[in-house]
């Protein structure tokens, strides 16, 4: 039975964990989790992932082609992810901690479809949602109608967090780091709208065939950098 110190020490590091969250929270997330990894960044054990849940008016508007207006709110969006994880890091930096953040969209030049860590893979491990078909991150609320962001620190106050492994949210049977929302291959409502044909109900998504479509779709819609459909036709979405 545990001792009383430890009780209060567990209640203690609780207490901790649940001023962050708020503090997190009040800088405009839309929702926080964290849990401790083996490959944080600069050896950090603990990944803090953040996601900003996506306008819905904004999203629905979406119908074959992407929109000026989700063009601006996914940069928009992306802008206060970085402002969000700042604030975070300077939060815990006043308590003693290190910290390094991911940006929220940026792709690493020596590999253009991925960033320094997978803000997918965080997210998962800290048990806000699984993976879909399409290859977006699908939260367990709101499905894939968020943005990402990470951050690593070393704050003791996290020293409570699960490994990663026994979050809740994560599938201990998965073999994959990232656990995929099976649900999804039932519908495949994604891999039938997406104008590329990049994503397959077995083999998933894409990534190059995605990209390379939206540069040679949408140059006058945000640059081809955006799309949204499979997002937008996702019947996960609350």
């Amino acid at each position: 039975m545990p001792s009383r110190v430890n009780r209060f020490a567990t209640c203690y590091t609780s207490r901790m964990q649940d001023d962050f969250l708020s503090a997190v929270r009040s800088f405009g997330a839309s929702d926080c989790a964290f849990a401790r990894v083996s490959d944080g960044l600069a050896g950090l054990p603990f990944a803090v992932s953040v996601a900003v849940r996506l306008s819905d008016a904004i999203v629905d508007e979406i119908d074959g082609k992407p929109t000026y207006t989700y063009f601006n709110h996914y940069r928009s969006v992306n802008f206060l992810i970085d402002q969000i994880l700042l604030r975070t890091g300077l939060w815990l930096q006043d308590r003693g901690a290190r910290y390094l953040t991911v940006a929220a969209s940026q792709s690493r030049p020596d590999s253009p479809y991925e960033g320094r860590y997978s803000h997918k893979k965080a997210a998962c491990l800290s048990g806000l949602g699984s993976m879909g078909l399409s290859g977006l991150f699908v939260h367990k609320a709101w499905g894939p109608r968020v943005r990402l962001g990470t951050l690593f620190t070393d704050w003791e106050g996290l020293a409570g967090a699960l490994p990663a492994g026994e979050v809740s949210a994560v599938n201990s049977a998965a073999k994959s780091a990232i656990p995929f929302r099976h649900e999804c291959a039932k519908c495949g409502l994604c891999a039938k709208r997406c104008p590329a044909g990049a994503i397959d109900v077995s083999t998933g998504l894409t990534a190059r065939t995605c990209s390379e479509w939206m540069k040679k779709e949408y140059q006058s819609i945000g640059r081809g950098s955006v799309c949204g459909i499979c997002m937008a036709v996702c019947p996960l979405s609350c």
